[in-house]
């Protein structure tokens, strides 16, 4: 006889190990299915996925590392601290980050002993449906489920015909192995992967080169915010960004990568020692078995679901990036919630239009809802308030005075539209935003609300005090009216 769960995750990333625990926490005797060793040295399989293993946690290790060192060399002088030959040993940040993920990953295997769920290792997919249960071979064997959730994830977008290697020419997994620094540095896009590690290996000495296919930096993100990145990342950093690129030709050879490309009218070679390829990410549904179900794909591959992640199948669910929306790791895991706690009966709750983006540069660049570009587009009326960072005196003290905090509200009713943040900590101060914005908060009511002084999230504050031209630290020239 087959095992039989109420629930099986295929998949074990931040969608699927949440979905997981909290289906446990909520009764169902629950299962796991994850393949990914992530290059484990005992060969055994790591929860996780990419944002532990080989993403989001790894490259903020070495963002980390990589800002110590630059502080250490450029920054501490400020201070009064004099620093003389500060070195960086590679393999000791890389061990440090390799510290880092073997911790969390051993702790999610902690968490799921904890809550009594099983981890099937190995290959996950579908083999067909029996009565009102789903079958998923793992290994071999076939398991039965009452739900299963597909969170098999992402994987990076590679060009044709240029071959990643993981050694000379890397996606995100070998952007992140470097057992040194690249005196020359090529990056082929200037997205969220391009611009982190670039920036890691810039700071540690790489003459690093950034290429982008858009005509536009940072297309996605406010236009002031963008503005303001691309000044302090090519004047005050030189990363060298060259926008509306095309991509002809490239080629390994002894001494490195070459890289042929139009820029307008000109065809450019660029020399590196090494290439990271950073072009996007793609869903992960290869090998799920899903012509054998029937479960429906759209055209770009995603899992087609309603606005609580079922797919077109009964009992059969999908969260992460395997679903359209933005590959986030905390939108995986509210979703991964929220459809635990449907199949529990339950009204599971994920708000699309409250998720934050951030990208952890330095500084680093966060924001959540509407651009202005997307309300002028959208006819909607709205105001402005924007408040930089040079005002603030725990910016000051900090010796950080780059960027700003820029809030919308409709000009009607004075609920926030959307909340940008370019500077030190704004993927923390983002969340007072998001708050807000859950609740259907105003601007006033951010101004309403008591914040503790000295600190940076005294220029929320004011700027939502500037929407209504009253800012208390800055003169009315930064609180615009754009009705």
């Amino acid at each position: 006889m087959n095992k039989q769960f109420d629930v099986v995750v295929i998949g074990g990333g931040p969608g699927g190990y949440v979905a997981a625990i909290r289906a446990a926490q909520l009764g169902w005797s629950t299962a796991c299915v994850e393949s990914e060793s992530y290059a484990d040295p005992r060969g055994e399989v790591r929860l996780g996925g990419t944002c532990l293993n080989v993403g989001c946690i790894p490259s903020k290790a070495l963002l980390q590392s990589s800002e110590l060192f630059e502080q250490a060399g450029h920054s501490f002088v400020m201070h009064g601290i004099s620093t003389t030959g500060v070195k960086m040993d590679v393999a000791t940040m890389m061990q440090r980050k390799d510290n880092i993920v073997g911790q969390l990953t051993g702790g999610i295997k902690g968490l799921f002993k904890k809550h009594k769920i099983t981890l099937l290792p190995g290959h996950g997919r579908f083999v067909g449906r029996e009565d009102d249960r789903w079958q998923v071979e793992v290994a071999g064997e076939t398991v039965d489920a009452t739900h299963v959730i597909v969170a098999t994830g992402s994987r990076a977008r590679h060009l044709p015909g240029i071959p990643v290697d993981n050694t000379i020419i890397c996606d995100n997994v070998g952007a992140l192995q470097f057992d040194s620094v690249p005196k020359r540095l090529g990056v082929i896009g200037a997205g969220v992967i391009g611009l982190e590690l670039g920036s890691v290996w810039k700071r540690l000495g790489a003459e690093v080169t950034i290429l982008e296919a858009l005509p536009d930096f940072l297309a996605s993100v406010d236009q002031a915010v963008a503005k303001e990145a691309w000044k302090v990342f090519t004047k005050k950093q030189g990363l060298d960004i060259q926008l509306g690129v095309n991509i002809t030709k490239v080629e390994v050879a002894r001494e490195g990568v070459t890289v042929e490309y139009e820029l307008g009218d000109e065809i450019r070679i660029l020399q590196c020692d090494r290439l990271i390829i950073s072009v996007g990410r793609v869903p992960h549904t290869e090998g799920l078995g899903v012509e054998n179900v029937d479960l429906a794909l759209d055209s770009r591959g995603y899992i087609g679901v309603d606005h609580n992640c079922r797919t077109n199948l009964p009992n059969v669910w999908a969260v992460g990036d395997v679903v359209p929306g933005p590959m986030l790791a905390h939108k995986s895991m509210e979703e991964g919630v929220m459809v635990a706690e449907c199949i529990a009966g339950q009204k599971g709750h994920f708000n699309p239009d409250t998720v934050p983006w951030v990208i952890y540069t330095h500084p680093e660049i966060a924001w959540v809802g509407k651009t202005e570009q997307q309300l002028k587009n959208e006819g909607i009326d709205y105001r402005t308030g924007q408040i930089p960072f040079a005002a603030n005196g725990r910016a000051l003290g900090q010796g950080d005075t780059t960027g700003f905090v820029k809030m919308l509200a409709c000009a009607k009713t004075d609920r926030i539209l959307g909340v940008h943040v370019i500077g030190n900590n704004a993927s923390e101060l983002i969340s007072e935003a998001v708050v807000a914005m859950e609740f259907n908060a105003s601007s006033e009511d951010i101004a309403r609300i008591c914040h503790a002084h000295p600190t940076l999230s005294e220029t929320m504050h004011e700027a939502s005090l500037a929407v209504d031209k009253r800012p208390l630290h800055l003169t009315l020239m930064a609180a615009r009216d754009t009705r």
